[in-house]
Protein backbone atom coordinates (compact mmCIF):
# COMPACT_ATOMS: atom_id res chain seq x y z
CA UNK A 1 0.00 0.00 0.00
CA UNK A 2 1.26 3.41 -0.83
CA UNK A 3 1.97 5.81 1.96
CA UNK A 4 -0.74 8.18 0.72
CA UNK A 5 -3.37 5.42 0.80
CA UNK A 6 -2.35 4.46 4.32
CA UNK A 7 -2.61 8.08 5.44
CA UNK A 8 -6.09 8.39 3.89
CA UNK A 9 -7.19 5.20 5.62
CA UNK A 10 -5.85 6.45 8.97
CA UNK A 11 -7.64 9.78 8.56
CA UNK A 12 -10.88 7.99 7.72
CA UNK A 13 -10.42 5.73 10.74
CA UNK A 14 -9.92 8.75 13.03
CA UNK A 15 -13.04 10.38 11.63
CA UNK A 16 -15.09 7.19 11.94
CA UNK A 17 -13.89 6.60 15.50
CA UNK A 18 -14.71 10.18 16.52
CA UNK A 19 -18.21 9.83 15.05
CA UNK A 20 -18.70 6.49 16.82
CA UNK A 21 -17.56 7.94 20.15
CA UNK A 22 -19.95 10.88 19.79
CA UNK A 23 -22.77 8.48 18.94
CA UNK A 24 -21.96 6.40 22.03
CA UNK A 25 -21.95 9.49 24.26
CA UNK A 26 -25.48 10.30 23.09
CA UNK A 27 -26.91 6.77 22.98
CA UNK A 28 -28.53 5.38 26.12
CA UNK A 29 -29.34 1.95 27.48
CA UNK A 30 -31.48 0.94 30.44
CA UNK A 31 -30.62 -1.55 33.14
CA UNK A 32 -33.37 -2.91 35.37
CA UNK A 33 -33.68 -4.98 38.52
CA UNK A 34 -36.50 -6.26 40.65
CA UNK A 35 -38.92 -6.43 37.75
CA UNK A 36 -38.45 -2.72 37.07
CA UNK A 37 -38.35 -1.58 40.70
CA UNK A 38 -34.95 -0.03 39.96
CA UNK A 39 -34.07 1.43 36.56
CA UNK A 40 -30.69 2.83 35.57
CA UNK A 41 -30.00 4.78 32.38
CA UNK A 42 -26.41 4.88 31.13
CA UNK A 43 -24.78 6.18 27.98
CA UNK A 44 -22.86 4.08 25.48
CA UNK A 45 -19.77 5.71 27.00
CA UNK A 46 -20.49 4.02 30.37
CA UNK A 47 -21.74 7.15 32.13
CA UNK A 48 -24.73 6.63 34.44
CA UNK A 49 -27.29 9.34 33.65
CA UNK A 50 -30.12 8.48 36.03
CA UNK A 51 -31.39 6.05 38.62
CA UNK A 52 -35.12 5.62 39.27
CA UNK A 53 -36.36 3.71 42.29
CA UNK A 54 -39.98 2.65 42.74
CA UNK A 55 -41.53 3.50 46.10
CA UNK A 56 -42.37 -0.19 46.42
CA UNK A 57 -38.64 -1.01 46.48
CA UNK A 58 -38.00 1.20 49.52
CA UNK A 59 -38.25 -0.74 52.77
CA UNK A 60 -36.49 0.96 55.71
CA UNK A 61 -36.26 -2.46 57.37
CA UNK A 62 -34.37 -3.97 54.40
CA UNK A 63 -31.94 -1.39 53.00
CA UNK A 64 -29.66 -4.22 51.87
CA UNK A 65 -32.26 -5.41 49.36
CA UNK A 66 -32.48 -1.94 47.81
CA UNK A 67 -28.70 -1.71 47.65
CA UNK A 68 -28.59 -5.07 45.86
CA UNK A 69 -31.25 -3.98 43.37
CA UNK A 70 -29.38 -0.77 42.60
CA UNK A 71 -26.14 -2.70 42.12
CA UNK A 72 -27.80 -5.21 39.78
CA UNK A 73 -29.47 -2.45 37.73
CA UNK A 74 -26.23 -0.43 37.42
CA UNK A 75 -24.27 -3.49 36.33
CA UNK A 76 -27.02 -4.43 33.86
CA UNK A 77 -26.91 -0.95 32.33
CA UNK A 78 -23.11 -0.93 32.13
CA UNK A 79 -23.07 -4.41 30.54
CA UNK A 80 -25.53 -3.20 27.90
CA UNK A 81 -23.46 -0.06 27.41
CA UNK A 82 -20.28 -2.07 26.83
CA UNK A 83 -22.14 -4.32 24.37
CA UNK A 84 -23.42 -1.28 22.48
CA UNK A 85 -19.90 0.17 22.40
CA UNK A 86 -18.39 -3.09 21.23
CA UNK A 87 -20.95 -3.46 18.43
CA UNK A 88 -20.51 0.13 17.25
CA UNK A 89 -16.72 0.04 17.33
CA UNK A 90 -16.80 -3.36 15.63
CA UNK A 91 -18.72 -1.84 12.72
CA UNK A 92 -16.10 0.90 12.42
CA UNK A 93 -13.27 -1.65 12.47
CA UNK A 94 -15.04 -3.89 9.94
CA UNK A 95 -14.86 -1.11 7.36
CA UNK A 96 -11.10 -0.81 7.74
CA UNK A 97 -10.16 -4.31 6.56
CA UNK A 98 -7.86 -4.82 9.55
CA UNK A 99 -6.51 -8.22 10.52
CA UNK A 100 -8.74 -10.08 13.04
CA UNK A 101 -8.06 -9.24 16.69
CA UNK A 102 -6.25 -5.98 15.91
CA UNK A 103 -9.13 -3.72 16.96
Amino acid sequence: MQQRQILKQMQRMQSDLAAAQKELEEATVEGIAGGGAVKVVATGAQVVRSIKISKDAVDPEDVGMLEDLVLVAVNDALDKSRELSSNRMGRVAAGLNLPPGLF
